[in-house]
């Protein structure tokens, strides 16, 4: 596995297979395990296709795997940044809580910019549009 970040909060490694695998530590560990997979859940029954789908959830362990969403963006404009996270809570009814460029990555099979780390988020009441 290759390890993608390693801060007090988490570690994040992506297997050779792709998929991420996420430990959460420190600080509020289990709460932000719990955040994330609430949030990534909701996202895919709401049919948002730019974010990690859950694989398996472990919560004995706080160890989360999801699917990749990509690589890393390494230059991304402001306003594109903003109107990303703008259109996660406009249309899906998420707000992101730490919308930043290190939250971002490009997925390349089908030139998209996504969205990952959803362990500060919040699930608002509704989206603000039907998704069909």
């Amino acid at each position: 596995m290759h390890e993608a970040k390693n801060t007090q909060r988490a570690l994040v490694r992506i297997g050779y297979d792709g998929r991420v695998h996420k430990h959460f530590r420190g600080p509020n560990a289990a709460e932000r395990f719990d955040n994330e997979v609430r949030v990534l859940k909701v996202l895919e029954e709401r049919q948002c296709d730019y974010v990690p789908r859950v694989i398996e959830a472990h919560e004995d362990q706080l160890y989360l795997i999801t699917t990749n969403c990509g690589a890393r963006v390494e230059r991304i404009s402001e306003g594109k940044v903003k109107s990303l996270f703008d259109e996660l809570e406009k249309e899906f009814g998420i707000r992101h809580d730490d919308p930043f460029d290190r939250n971002i990555t490009y997925r390349a099979s089908d030139g998209r910019f996504c969205i990952i780390d959803f362990e500060l988020a919040t699930i608002l009441d509704q989206p603000a549009k039907p998704v069909s």
